[in-house]
């Protein structure tokens, strides 16, 4: 499925790469102006190739690394949901329609993360990942809402062809709310440290996630919306800072690390914070850097991981400490962790050397030019360090200690690193093989005028002096990296640790949730109504303050009317006694018989009749339930009643004083005029307050009846049970 989709996906690129994107639609919620889009255009298309293609590698590795697994079958179907899901993000036209794939890839990560559900350890990072991205998606959510508001549209292609927000009002609440959920996606600082916790999924899809899908999601996003909301000052400070410390902390981290899988994971971290880096410009050698990086890094980044994943399936262990000399054993996998480490290094004529060359003549163009290269420049230095403690180290020098023989991984582990590390070199050789896809994105989707040339050789130019320095510090780096560890070890005791502290504000939460169920559930019904009816109040009486309407009181009623209603106010006062059920029933019945002679007196006998017959069987039914039900004695304190007449006092008045305000505007017949022309004519009936509850509201009513039928099952049960156990 996948590699048919990469095909199907190459039939694009002459349109795209000619300027042309494609454009599919379908109505979704017309009246809302949302459709099921999409958009294929320079950036989704490199994406869409990446995801499909390293997918079908992915999977065709998998078959190799837990064909035999017993639920070999939920895995497939969990990670191909989850290409799909990433599939429908990069493509997607429509903002609402990118919200709801965005989610879908959370919630496919979060079962892949936890696929081995038995392990504690990995229920516990799969809810992590959960709810960090998830609450970025929140976040997300609402900076769309805006987005579209300001804009006018939820289309893509409309907002990315317009001026652009940034001098919108809602601009600045656009981009943080744009960027929280960007940062969580692609774990940036201070969201990071959800994504090294992410390897307690299976290898192939530690490979999946950290390479071409997930992660790359907030980048994506950025890139994407970058002629929208890019080119501003917040814009530009806030990707450069949290882009530059994530690729140098990350890089830092990545050297500590002995497990192979947790130093390519920190290592993915310093490439989306160097992406990000360079999105904050607005320049093509900056953006052209951007997009090459991000094919670089995709190629020898699922390379490396499944190479990781070869050495733990030969050897049993992913602790470099162990590992030495393997190429005897596994020369295969030892030439594919040569080519992609030779990338992931950016040694020539790797395409890594390209898009390192790139990243440095990009970042003369950021400000503050030289913090920038100088971090760029470090943090590289570290990369070629951890890509020899990768692709060096366990296949050179002695044999190491390993838990069982090494042996050479299947062909279906060794097919995947094989091809993209050899593509690494292909695209290298022959740069202009990827040029007019960088091309299309840079100038299509990015909104440049042109973009940098990817060249092998550029001559001697500053890029070419600090690439010389970065190889020259990282080989020291990987020399010194044994002590290094110890000094980055004895820093970190001494800052605040990020995964501990997740769990602290969860045992906290939990803390909080507990309080407020036990504040608010008490299981008494009075303390509910009481709740309830006070939130109603304070919501009437403040729009009443704030609106202050004009009110029509009159009066002039008859002195009938004043009888009725005098009979209303004395069934009230008995509904309130306090040590009388029946009482109670009585006074209840009392106000509805009132209601039911105003019904009467202004013309509504059917209406009347209604009520009179509701109020007749209630009190029955009521008086039927209390032979049934014990004995209760009455705990109400005379400050309790008070507080209980204050509260219905409240509500009624603040109802009164709205139907009042109602009144002086004139009534709008609208509604009541095609009743009353289509009553007879389309249902046939006379009375038109049948009608509108047979007919027109006929799934209304029923909806009622069925909540009254429930209500009464729910009530003869209880009432069968207290039978029950008195006969008992």
């Amino acid at each position: 499925m996948a590699l048919a989709l990469v095909i199907a996906f190459a039939t694009w690129l002459p349109q795209v790469q000619a300027g042309e994107p494609a454009l599919v639609t379908w109505g979704w919620a017309p009246s809302l102006g949302i459709s099921l889009g999409f958009l294929i255009d320079g950036l989704s298309l490199i994406f869409a190739l990446l995801i499909a293609g390293v997918g079908a590698l992915i999977f065709l590795y998998a078959t190799g690394y837990m064909g035999d697994h017993p639920q070999f079958g939920r895995f497939v179907l969990f990670l191909s949901a989850f290409m799909l899901s990433m599939l429908g993000l990069v493509l997607a036209r429509d903002l609402i329609t990118l919200f709801v794939f965005w989610e879908l890839t959370s919630v496919t990560s979060y079962l892949l993360i936890g696929f081995n559900h038995e392990n504690p350890q990995a229920r516990r990072n799969a809810l992590q990942a959960m709810l960090v991205t998830g609450a970025g998606g929140l976040a997300l959510l609402a900076g769309f809402i805006l987005m579209g508001t300001a804009s006018g549209s939820y289309d893509l292609a409309q907002i990315l062809s317009g001026e652009g927000l940034q001098r919108h009002a809602l601009y600045l609440p656009v981009l943080i709310l744009v960027l929280l959920g960007a940062f969580t996606k692609s774990a940036q600082v201070p969201f990071h440290f959800w994504l090294p916790n992410a390897m307690a999924a299976p290898t192939p899809v530690s490979a999946y996630l950290h390479s071409a899908t997930m992660v790359k999601a907030g980048v994506y996003l950025l890139a994407r919306l970058h002629p929208a909301l890019g080119d501003t000052a917040a814009w530009t400070v806030m990707l450069t800072t949290v882009g530059l410390v994530t690729a140098v902390m990350a890089s830092v981290l990545a050297l500590r690390q002995t497990d192979l899988k947790t130093a390519l994971a920190y290592t993915t971290l310093m490439a989306l914070g160097t992406i990000t880096l360079f999105l904050a410009g607005g320049t093509p050698y900056a953006l052209t850097a951007a997009v090459s990086f991000l094919i670089v890094h995709s190629l020898y980044k699922a390379a490396l991981f499944m190479v990781v994943g070869a050495i733990d399936h030969g050897t049993g262990t992913r602790d470099v400490a162990l590992l030495g000399g393997l190429r005897r054993a596994m020369p295969l996998t030892a030439l594919a962790a040569a080519l992609a480490g030779a990338s992931m290094a950016g040694l020539p004529p790797m395409i890594g050397w390209i898009g390192k060359e790139l990243l440095y003549a990009g970042s003369a163009t950021l400000a503050p030019s030289v913090l920038v290269t100088v971090g760029v420049v470090a943090a590289n230095a570290l990369m070629f360090a951890v890509a020899g403690v990768v692709a060096l180290r366990p296949f050179w020098g002695a044999e190491g200690k390993t838990p069982h023989a090494p042996h050479e991984a299947g062909w279906q582990m060794l097919t995947g690193p094989l091809v993209l590390g050899g593509l690494g070199l292909v695209f290298g050789l022959g740069a202009g093989l990827v040029q007019p896809m960088v091309d299309a994105a840079v100038t299509g989707s990015l909104g440049q005028p042109r973009a940098a040339a990817l060249h092998l050789w550029a001559g001697v130019n500053l890029p070419l002096v600090l690439s010389l320095a970065t190889f020259a510090l990282g080989t020291l780096i990987y020399l010194a990296r044994e002590r290094l560890r110890g000094g980055i070890a004895a820093l970190l005791a001494r800052l605040p640790a990020f995964d501990p502290g997740w769990d602290r504000f969860l045992d906290a939460f939990r803390a909080f949730a507990c309080w407020q169920a036990r504040l608010i559930q008490t299981g008494r019904l009075t303390q509910y109504l009481a709740a309830s009816f006070i939130v109603l109040a304070l919501v009437l009486g403040a729009t009443l303050a704030v609106k202050r309407p004009v009110l029509a009181l009159d009066l002039s009623a008859s002195l009938l009317v004043w009888i009725i209603a005098g009979f209303i106010v004395a069934g009230a006062a008995l509904a309130m006694t306090p040590h009388s059920r029946i009482a109670n029933i009585g006074g209840i019945g009392t106000v509805g018989i009132g209601v039911a002679l105003i019904f009467i007196f202004f013309g509504a006998p059917d209406v009347a009749t209604t009520q009179l017959m509701v109020e007749t069987l209630s009190a029955v039914l009521f008086g039927i339930a209390m032979l049934r039900l014990p004995g209760i004695v009455e705990r109400r304190t005379g400050s309790q009643q008070l507080r209980h007449a204050v509260i219905a006092g409240a509500v009624g008045l603040c109802m009164t004083l709205t139907v009042l305000a109602i009144t002086v505007h004139p009534l709008d017949r609208h509604i009541t005029g095609y009743f009353e022309e289509n009553s007879y004519l389309l249902a046939h009936g006379l009375n038109i307050v049948n009608v509108i509850l047979v007919d027109f509201r006929a799934f209304d009513t029923f909806g009622e009846l069925t909540v009254v039928l429930l209500a009464s099952l729910g009530a003869y049960a209880v009432l069968k049970r207290r039978s029950g156990r008195a006969r008992r």
